[in-house]
């Protein structure tokens, strides 16, 4: 079952409300709402209650239960543009265009179908063989690499040396 909520012209940018947006969007409601309140955006508050609302078009509406369900769509569009002016040099004017958004939130309910999200055959396979392809390889040159004795050495010999700052921090004052 989808719950839709509407939330039209809010005075915040849609550039400024779609990172709040991607962030909720496929969480579960409870979770959602934790995020919104410790987040320190503008757009956090209207979206709080934009979920509010849908939540409670869920209980009254359709008798939901509210664990069960989650962010399934949540859509930012472009509303009208209020145009201000601010003055500027020799007199003119420089237009400011103070944006709005709309808001469209879908809940959807969990069940054990919705829990898998389908992948192309085709894809997937394509995918796994890249990186058992890589994993090979990978195991492949680690097994190439002998290590050298005089390499060992060297790193020994640099472990239990300080230079620069270190050196003038740790100083002994051995005479």
């Amino acid at each position: 079952m989808n719950v839709k909520a509407k939330l039209n012209n809010v005075r915040i940018s849609p550039r400024k409300v779609r990172l709040v947006a991607s962030l909720i969007r496929g969480m579960r409601v409870q979770e959602a709402r934790t995020q919104l309140q410790f987040l320190m955006k503008k757009s956090s508050l209207p979206m709080v209650k934009l979920i509010d609302s849908a939540l409670a078009n869920a209980k009254h509406n359709y008798k939901l239960n509210p664990e069960s369900l989650y962010v399934s769509s949540i859509t930012v569009d472009e509303g009208p543009t209020l145009k201000r002016g601010m003055p500027r040099a020799r007199g003119s004017v420089f237009t400011i265009r103070k944006r709005t958004s709309h808001i469209a939130l879908t809940l959807s309910e969990k069940s054990a179908k919705n829990t898998q999200v389908p992948v192309k055959k085709g894809a997937a396979a394509k995918v796994t063989k890249e990186v058992k392809k890589k994993e090979v390889a990978v195991e492949e040159t680690k097994e190439e690499k002998p290590k050298a004795a005089h390499t060992e050495k060297k790193s020994e010999e640099k472990k239990g040396r300080l230079t620069g700052i270190s050196k003038r921090a740790f100083r002994t004052h051995e005479k």
